[in-house]
């Protein structure tokens, strides 16, 4: 299988580059981009087609959740990691709602995000066994 292609979206330059870096230094996965503000995020998501978004709720230009109902819409929609600081029940219910396959504290769950992004990896792995 080719390498997962990760879309990073966040406002945080500081935050984005630390992404980029733990993405590159796990197996088989591929930065196919990253943008800072909500409009410039679902428009190079649409351009670049990943298999999964790193995805904060809040952003410039809009919100992280709007832009994960709108990637939800794309065929095939990628996975999506809503990765926040705003980890509240009421935003997990929302993301959940909207689609969001994991659902990540910045502040707490940082050391999940590498398992997610596996467990994405591996997933996707096996849906191309199955059709092959």
């Amino acid at each position: 299988m080719d390498k997962l292609k990760v879309f990073i979206s966040d406002d945080s330059a500081t935050i984005r580059k630390r992404l980029v870096t733990m993405a590159l230094d796990l197996p088989g996965m591929e930065v196919v981009g990253q943008a800072e503000n909500a409009p410039r995020s679902l428009a190079a998501i649409r351009q670049t087609q990943p298999d999964v978004v790193i995805l904060d709720i809040r952003m410039p230009g809009g919100n992280g959740l709007e832009v994960l109902r709108e990637v939800k819409k794309m065929n095939p929609a990628p996975k999506v990691i809503v990765f926040t600081n705003y980890a509240h029940v009421q935003y997990r219910k929302k993301g959940e709602e909207a689609g969001a396959d994991f659902f990540l504290d910045k502040s707490t769950e940082v050391d999940k995000l590498p398992q997610a992004l596996e467990q994405v990896r591996q997933g996707l792995r096996a849906e191309a066994s199955a059709v092959g």
